[in-house]
């Protein structure tokens, strides 16, 4: 017989409630306004880390809602969010669901150092203040080069469980760990960064690369490992393509995990205590 109550109580229900208009406060005050785009759509991400969920006929539930956003701005959208759901294969567990929240938004004339700030101000007013430390990708898991991807996330995952208590900036990713960030000057690190609060792997942003020829080439790279690892090869998403073509606007954008953010909110052990109800 299975269980109909709700995963979390109701009174975490509506501290989650409160904790949703206080970020939506945190844009309309900033003039940063909120978009809703399809979860459902025919083409979905190439990033090999990342598997979606195919719905047959239909398309795939978007992992994020990072294409349609760049859409949106390559159009002549100003800066804006979407608070909603989205969908990834497999991710089951304390901290992961295949249905989350994801927090997304884009900063026209932002770098990453920009976003980062403003990131931590929205962490700030949920969490409540609290200092921040940064440290680059090669100083908590050595260097990259030469050494299997898989070892490297493991690598990078057991060195942001031990970074507790605490608030932690990663930056200066490797080049080859970019996703759709452009370069720094070095031409060696990535304009990436992750936010760890105590322990858990908060929001990763990007300063957005712009040139689409280079997007077709990383496609293509993620196809090539996607093929190495034994996994599905995935079309690239011709609207987007087209999008970045017609010019995507300089701009920063960030992905934060609302539902863990809301856990660390109310001092919770899990998701289980944030979510309506758990996926099965």
């Amino acid at each position: 017989m299975s269980d109909w109550r709700p995963s979390a109580s109701v009174a975490q229900l509506q501290q989650r409630a409160q904790l949703l208009g206080v970020a939506r406060a945190f844009f309309a005050e900033r003039s940063v306004f909120e978009v809703q785009t399809p979860v459902l759509a025919e083409h979905t991400v190439t990033e090999p880390d990342v598997q979606s969920i195919e719905v047959p006929g239909f398309g795939y539930l978007q992992t994020s809602p990072e294409y349609q956003i760049k859409r949106l701005l390559a159009a002549g959208a100003p800066s804006c969010y979407q608070l909603g759901p989205a969908f990834r294969f497999g991710e089951q567990g304390r901290l992961h669901n295949p249905e989350f929240t994801m927090l997304e938004w884009y900063r026209l004339d932002f770098d990453h150092l920009q976003l980062m700030h403003e990131v931590a101000e929205l962490v700030d007013r949920l969490l409540g203040a609290k200092p921040y430390q940064h440290v680059s990708h090669i100083d908590l898991v050595g260097p990259a080069a030469g050494r299997p991807r898989d070892e490297l996330d493991l690598a990078f995952a057991e060195a942001c469980e031990r970074l507790s208590p605490g608030r932690f900036f990663i930056t200066d990713y490797p080049a080859d760990q970019a996703a759709l960030a452009r370069l720094n000057a070095d031409g060696a690190t990535a304009a990436r960064f992750e936010l760890v609060v105590d322990g858990v792997e908060l929001a990763n942003g990007y300063w957005e690369l712009m040139d689409p020829a280079e997007h077709r080439e990383r496609f293509a790279r993620d196809n090539d490992s996607r093929r190495q690892r034994d996994l599905p090869e995935v079309a690239s998403d011709n609207a987007f393509l087209e999008a970045l073509e017609a010019g995507l606007p300089n701009c920063a954008g960030v992905a934060v995990g609302f539902d863990r953010l809301v856990m660390l909110a109310l001092g919770a052990d899990g998701l289980d205590q944030v979510l309506t109800f758990r996926g099965q």
